[in-house]
């Protein structure tokens, strides 16, 4: 079986580069310093245009932890319907309890608005008090993915309870390894866990073209103002060939 990557796309220009390294969907998301937030409806409306490979758009109204308000809970509803007007093939979300369990019934209220589109859990599995329950919990939804790094910062650090989540899953949803997935380490996290598909960002640092630059103030960004970071598809393709190299 071939492995399939996810490319985590922070705009339109990032989802065409992993469409051209071969990329199978992309999870579209704004906001990647803080762990990807919704992208705007241009974003959305554009990459359905502009793709041919699957797109699912992270609902996620902020940052921060996955414990919402009836207001953000609201928003998740109303992208949603976005997301499904624009016939997507799916979404990525994930709520949570404050006492770290999955939210099941605001999930479930989610996964039945966003039918007939598919719909994938994401980091906030990570967060759970624990993974093992929180999979059964993710099971009994109908969701059909989970994006975890084995409740790890990285996806190589968490590879062994990667492996036994693949294990307990036992073919009722895919555990997609994500978080730090790379050219140096995708053969490892192969060997390791079995896992047939994986999640990368895939990303380069784009330099600015800018001419002047005023290096008095910052508009707020915690890195290199005149630098961005997009996917790019040679990296991509490089990932998706060491992936399927691996016996």
């Amino acid at each position: 079986m071939m492995i399939e990557m996810e490319v985590c796309a922070n705009s339109v220009s990032s989802a065409l580069e992993a469409q051209s390294g071969g990329a199978k969907r992309v999870e579209l998301c704004a906001s990647l310093t803080e762990g990807g937030t919704t992208p705007s409806y241009a974003e959305i409306a554009l990459a359905k245009k502009m793709l041919s490979i699957e797109v699912f758009p992270i609902i996620r109204p902020r940052g921060g932890d996955f414990l919402y308000s009836d207001l953000e809970f609201e928003l998740m509803k109303e992208d949603i319907k976005i997301c499904k007007a624009l016939q997507c093939e799916g979404i990525v979300t994930g709520i949570l309890t404050a006492d770290g369990k999955v939210d099941k019934i605001r999930c479930a209220v989610l996964v039945e608005l966003a039918r007939p589109m598919k719909v994938a859990f994401h980091r906030a599995f990570d967060m759970t008090v624990n993974l093992e329950e929180a999979l059964e919990d993710v099971i009994s939804l109908g969701i059909i993915r989970i994006l975890t790094s084995g409740g790890k910062a990285t996806a190589i650090e968490g590879a062994e309870k990667l492996a036994e989540l693949i294990r307990l899953a036992d073919q009722r949803i895919s555990i997609m390894p994500g978080a730090g997935v790379n050219t140096t380490n995708v053969k490892a996290l192969i060997d390791i866990t079995g896992a047939k598909e994986f999640h990368a960002s895939a990303r380069l640092n784009q330099p600015s073209k800018m001419l002047f630059r005023n290096e008095n103030l910052s508009m707020g960004t915690e890195t290199d103002e005149y630098s961005s970071s997009l996917t790019d598809a040679k990296l991509v393709k490089k990932l998706m060939e060491l992936a399927n190299s691996a016996e």
